[in-house]
């Protein structure tokens, strides 16, 4: 691999501590710390992204590229850094955070000029670790490797993955936080993303009064990563956060149409760029559930629950404009931007609920219907994505009883398939308000619903073969999470069997998972 390519732009423009201390502490003033990633004696490889690899300017994997990717024996190019961010977690300001598990390599840039941040997650200790040790186990680094790029696939935003690999030593972990740790198999993801940037890298600067800072980092922002933003002195800073207002309502959207649930939405888990970020306890939806949150650690408030995720957003979104005002110096925009928030979200949401029904566009009394569907879907708990992959096939011959009980984690008694039936005579005349044909209806389904997503129980089962030592589940999952739209693999296009509903890391998650 290119790794003499990998530079750290980021550290020369910014102030630092450049001691390598990775004693947790306040580092008050900088943006980041040098460290170096700790050393694996006995790493052994278990995925690798060939694809990524080569499109972000890497190129081929040889062996003794195998140290990069657990952070051993670096060459001098690449100098080590963990950024500081702070954050409202659950609501409550809770100061300075940072990288706790993640070191830096730097940037690299392919052919056409593209430039990627290259990360460890699980290589040693920051000074952000927070009491922590810096490593990773097995099973959250599974669960971030494939939902990743199982997003990406889908097409919403997201940092990507490059590689997974044992570290060759074991790593305590109390996974429900019972007074029960155990010890796990340590591993370490590099993950990929254009900026790991954060609204937390925000309000820590500008929480120290730091503006001088605040205003190179956010023109530094806008520089690399907006370059639609071409206005310049204060409207160029209220450009910005339009378009980062603009960006996450989008992101939040797109979670919705997939069913994910990141279950962990703090604001230094907001992406400034508006990707999906830290893939902690999220889950993708199962039974449709508004109030469903997977992190036991959100009980019983449920904050970060699915049908909250464009609400909290716009919370998060306000603690970023206050870090910004200073810049910005217009309350009265950033109170408009903010209050208009919900106005966008709203209509872009329902504008791709009527693309998962096969509407061509939002007519009056849509928003009724998508209600009186909500409250369907969660009356007969039935599967989000296989329902509308049920819909697809609906005519005069269809066996309404088989085919819903099929998708229903509840038995459907016949008053309940009586419900059923009249949503879907509802619809039909719907449809018939369309301005395509029917045909053209289903292929605007079909571009828009996954036939496939990586549930949490594909990734138990997943996580449970690795610890054995075999990869045929990690194999398959692969080309099914890449080919999202087709069936790959019939036996992925089920509901969540019983038997996992009340298995820890199937259902519910907690932070440490």
């Amino acid at each position: 691999m290119n790794i003499e390519n990998i530079k750290q732009p980021f550290i020369k423009m910014f102030p630092g501590d450049f001691s390598g201390n990775t004693i947790q502490r306040n580092t008050p003033k900088v943006l980041f710390s040098t460290v170096d990633p700790v050393s694996f004696e006995n790493p052994a490889l278990i995925a690798f992204n060939e694809e990524l690899s080569e499109e972000i300017g890497l190129g081929k994997f040889e062996e003794k590229d195998l140290d990069f990717l657990v952070g051993n024996n670096l060459p001098e190019n690449i100098q080590t850094y963990a950024t500081a961010y702070a954050g409202h977690q659950f609501g409550n300001w809770a100061g300075q955070l940072g990288d706790g598990r993640a070191i830096l390599a730097g940037e690299i840039t392919n052919d056409s000029g593209k430039k990627t941040e290259i990360q460890w997650k699980g290589a040693g200790a920051t000074p952000y670790s927070r009491h922590a040790d810096g490593r990773a186990v097995l099973r959250s680094s599974v669960r971030e490797y494939l939902m990743s790029e199982a997003m990406f696939h889908l097409g919403v935003p997201t940092t990507r993955a490059l590689s997974l690999a044992f570290t060759g030593e074991d790593v305590v972990r109390d996974m429900m936080y019972s007074g029960n740790p155990q010890a796990e198999k340590g591993a370490v993801v590099v993950r990929t993303a254009e900026s790991f940037l954060r609204f937390g890298h925000f309000e820590l600067i500008s929480a120290q009064q730091e503006y001088d800072t605040l205003q190179k980092l956010v023109n530094f922002t806008i520089d690399n990563y907006y370059p639609e933003i071409t206005s310049e002195g204060n409207q160029k800073y209220k450009d910005f956060f339009q378009d980062v207002c603009k960006r996450t309502a989008d992101l939040m959207v797109e979670w919705f149409r997939v069913g994910f649930v990141h279950g962990v939405m703090n604001t230094d888990n907001m992406s400034i760029l508006g990707l999906t970020i830290d893939y902690g306890p999220y889950s993708m939806m199962d039974e449709y559930d508004l109030n469903f949150t997977p992190n036991t650690t959100d009980l019983p408030g449920r904050r970060y629950a699915f049908g909250k995720q464009g609400q909290i957003s716009q919370w998060n979104l306000w603690q970023l404009a206050n870090s910004l005002n200073v810049l910005i110096e217009d309350e009265q925009l950033l109170e408009k931007t903010l209050n208009e928030f919900g106005d966008y979200f709203w209509k872009t949401h329902d504008t791709m609920l009527c693309k998962k029904f096969g509407f061509d566009q939002l007519l009056d009394g849509d928003e009724e219907f998508f209600t009186n569907w909500q409250g369907l879907m969660q009356e007969l708990q039935l599967d989000y994505t296989l329902f509308f992959n049920e819909l697809e096939k609906i005519s005069r011959k269809y066996d309404l009883k088989d085919n819903f009980q099929r998708i229903s984690y509840v038995s459907l008694h016949p008053e309940k398939l009586l419900k059923i039936e009249d949503f879907i005579n509802t619809y039909n005349i719907r449809l018939t308000r369309n301005l395509i044909s029917k045909e053209e209806s289903i292929i605007l389904m079909q571009k828009t619903n996954p036939k496939f997503i990586l549930r949490n129980f594909h990734l138990y089962q997943c996580i449970e073969e690795i610890n054995l030592g075999k990869t045929e589940m990690l194999n398959k999952l692969t080309t099914a999470l890449k080919n999202p739209y087709q069936e790959f693999y019939p036996e992925f296009s089920t509901k969540r069997p019983s038997e996992y509903d009340d298995i820890s890391g199937c259902s519910m998650l907690s932070c440490s998972s």
